[in-house]
């Protein structure tokens, strides 16, 4: 337990006077590594020591159960008291309609939230349990499950539900089928969930906040209950989340947000960095503070975040320093003739430089399908590593089941591959099983031309939508199964080599288990880490940023900020690598080096060219001039002509991407 003077005296001068804030709305623009979370617990211990509130009068929110709890344990073990209220925006949801629900109970009243009726034995519902849900809806009402695929469903329902639209309200507003469709199956779902008293997870935060709104006393209680509310992470939230927060601070409006705009990287699931613009405007007495002296990454790493989040223009920018004296190594940037030795090398340069720390290794991609390459690689170079926040590439779902297709083409006796692909539908098996009668065995024989045959006849990839986050990715992992594929001549050496990746081993090697090693991870998953070395990969243009994301200037700048994320996991060592051809849908596609790095400056950079065989042999030379001949083969389509004089430039910041894609 500490005293007031004690906590005070550990932070900086700005963190200071975000912990001394006086009275009334608060926003603390806290960039990567600049100590954010000490100065929320610190502003909590402060106003519990300095009897300013009670610890129950206290709310503390943020966005995942690793972070609440870190707080929780940081604010008893400092005051020696714990927080009632601290967590995430869901269990705070959760804890008020549980707790108003057995209230009423008590009062022989039902809980009534815009005409639904809660009990207080309810169930949540998880995504899982939500898609079994719509699943039976559909099957009932004879709705066709490839047009109206259940996730894109479950996600069209919660998004509507998070513009807090009823499902007559969101009727009113669509002038198409699909539309009408959806609408109906909205209040369908809204239905079995009253009768089997059941919430969603979007219904904790709404029904809350719709309780909050209509009940005048259960508003005032909340209202009166906590005296001052903090918030972590608050670009992370959404309008529902928003709006519990401003009506949760009234009266007193003793609201402390937490945030960075070049940190918002959730737009895909409703995330809004406005959401901190908008502060400014509810609370007029707002006090802005900055943090950015950063305490984890060496000055040069933070250059480069710089210079790299200044090319936004939507949003407030902040430029972090650090005192830190320790030596600051360039940022290296590796540039690869292609993507299979792009794996190669980093993982090459691990084992040679960093085997005795492959604890503080982080490689980031921006893709899940990239971690394929990588963990061959690794298990080829014996090191052990983790995915983190994902599942192994031929773990996944997607990957099992075409891979189960293939293996029973040669063993109609695979019992487990046979009940895989039985349970992904009737009329696709016997659409497999007619095909399989007539393939060719030079077809089979070959495990590019077979899972593309498979995919075509199974109808696999109907399963997804493309306007589905979530199935995107699986379809970028297919993509990248069908890459690998590619590189085998034939299907059972293929299959002997899934199966020996798949248990850690390739021919006369064994990796060891073990659950330490290099990680590997989205760039997604890696916010909130750091590492002392951090690889981030395919560092192409159409990989980081994406392609889907090139022509909007909004998502160019959400892909930019992740960009700036992965940066800022940094502490001692980033190295940066691109590949300039990967074999992508079916073919060899030549990339561009990402614009991101076209904007750090020259000199925070280092260099290395690595090239295929021939390059290798020597004959750069000839690799460059043939490079160079590439010449268009149709009038419809540009083949892209990389000039290596013009790639200096680029780098070296003499020309703008823009002229240099056009040139």
């Amino acid at each position: 337990m500490f005293e007031s003077q004690e906590i005070l005296d550990q932070l900086n001068s700005e963190q200071r006077q975000a912990v001394l804030h006086n009275t009334g709305p608060a926003l603390v623009l806290a960039g990567a590594g600049s100590g954010k979370t000490r100065v929320l617990t610190s502003r909590a211990v402060y106003l519990i020591k300095e009897g300013l509130a009670k610890a129950n009068e206290v709310l503390l929110l943020t966005f995942t159960n690793k972070a609440a709890n870190e707080m929780k344990r940081r604010v008893l073990e400092y005051s020696g008291q714990e927080l009632s209220y601290s967590g995430t925006f869901h269990s705070l949801g959760a804890k008020i309609l549980r707790l108003e629900s057995k209230r009423a109970l008590q009062n022989n009243q039902a809980l009534q939230i815009n005409q639904r009726v809660l009990s207080h034995q309810f169930t949540i519902y998880d995504d899982q349990d939500q898609l079994h849900l719509l699943k039976n809806i559909l099957k009932e009402k004879n709705i066709d499950q490839e047009k109206y695929k259940i996730a894109l469903v479950q996600a069209l329902i919660s998004k509507i539900k998070n513009q807090l639209l009823s499902p007559s309200e969101y009727l009113d507003g669509v002038n198409n089928d699909f539309g009408e469709t959806i609408a109906k199956l909205y209040q369908s779902y809204e239905r079995r969930l009253q009768q089997e008293n059941a919430l969603d997870f979007d219904d904790l935060l709404i029904l809350a906040y719709r309780l909050l709104m209509e009940n005048e006393a259960v508003r005032h209680h909340y209202q009166t209950q906590f005296k001052y509310i903090l918030i972590d992470e608050f670009q992370d939230s959404n309008k529902v989340q928003y709006l519990l927060s401003k009506i949760l601070a009234q009266p007193q409006n003793e609201l402390f947000a937490v945030g960075d705009f070049s940190q918002s990287i959730y737009a895909w699931r409703g995330a809004d960095y406005r959401n901190l613009q908008q502060l400014k405007s509810d609370f007029s007495q707002l006090k802005e503070y900055h943090l950015e002296q950063n305490y984890r990454s060496t000055q040069n790493i933070l250059d480069a975040a710089t210079q790299l989040i200044q090319q936004n223009q939507l949003h407030p920018i902040l430029k972090l320093w650090t005192d830190n004296s320790k030596q600051a190594h360039k940022i290296q940037v590796h540039e690869l003739s292609n993507g299979e030795l792009e794996a190669e090398t980093i993982v090459k340069l691990i084992r040679q430089e960093f085997v005795d720390s492959l604890d503080q290794i982080a490689v980031l991609y921006r893709t899940n399908a990239q971690s394929r390459a990588l963990e061959e690689a690794l298990i080829r170079q014996q090191l052990p590593y983790q995915i983190i926040g994902g599942t192994k590439f031929y773990q996944r779902k997607e990957i099992k089941d075409l891979l189960a297709y293939l293996r029973l083409s040669f063993n109609k006796d695979d019992s487990p591959s046979l009940n895989r692909v039985i349970k992904l539908g009737k009329r696709r098996f016997m659409r497999f099983q007619e095909w399989l009668l007539k393939a060719e065995q030079n077809i089979l024989n070959n495990p590019g031309l077979a899972l593309q045959e498979i995919i075509k006849i199974s109808e696999y990839n109907n399963k997804f939508d493309k306007n589905n986050p979530d199935d995107l990715n699986r379809l970028d992992n297919i993509d990248e199964l069908l890459n690998v594929a590619s590189l085998f001549e034939d299907s059972q050496i293929f299959l002997e080599n899934v199966a020996l990746v798949q248990d850690g081993y390739l021919p006369d090697k064994q990796n060891q288990q073990h659950y330490q090693g290099v990680k590997l991870m989205s760039l997604h998953s890696a916010k909130g880490l750091e590492f002392d070395t951090v690889f981030m990969v395919g560092m192409e243009e159409g990989l980081l940023p994406h392609n889907r994301s090139m022509l909007n200037e909004e998502e160019l700048e959400e892909e930019r900020r992740l960009c700036y994320v992965g940066i800022t996991r940094a502490k001692k060592q980033l190295i940066f690598s691109y590949a300039r051809n990967r074999y992508q849908f079916g073919g060899t596609q030549q990339n561009l080096p990402s614009r991101f790095l076209g904007e750090i400056h020259t000199s925070l950079l280092s260099i290395h060219h690595h090239f295929d065989e021939d390059t290798q042999a020597g004959n750069y030379y000839a690799y460059k001039k043939r490079r160079q001949k590439l010449k268009t083969t149709n009038n419809t389509k540009r083949r892209l002509i990389i000039d290596e004089e013009q790639l200096d430039a680029l780098l070296n910041d003499e020309i703008d991407i823009k002229d240099f894609i056009n040139d």
